[in-house]
């Protein structure tokens, strides 16, 4: 994505039920260029008040996901190319409930 000029790092940490990091598991982290500020969508869908934080943080982050790999799937030799159309559904689904500034 030649757009991309925000980075984000991704991490997952298994946690157990106290909430402590689960021994034993490993983290899983990344990186992600997008060329939406998550941040201030973030922001903007936690002022709205619709959803709990968690449901908000949740649905910015995989929304953002999942526009990157729409976008790669947009490329006909991506394996991805095959679920396109159900990821540009599922994509204006999401945005009836986040709408974007």
């Amino acid at each position: 994505m030649s757009s991309s000029k925000h980075r984000y790092r991704i991490t997952v940490t298994p946690i157990e039920a106290d909430g402590l990091p689960s021994s034993g598991r490993c983290t899983i982290e990344f990186e992600q260029r997008s060329p939406q500020n998550w941040m201030h969508q973030l922001e903007h869908a936690q002022s709205q008040r619709r959803l709990s934080c968690n449901d908000v943080t949740s649905m910015v982050v995989a929304t953002g996901l999942l526009e990157n790999l729409a976008a790669s799937a947009r490329d006909n030799d991506n394996l991805l190319s095959l679920l396109q159309p159900e990821l540009d559904g599922l994509l204006a689904k999401l945005a009836q409930l986040h709408p974007a500034d």
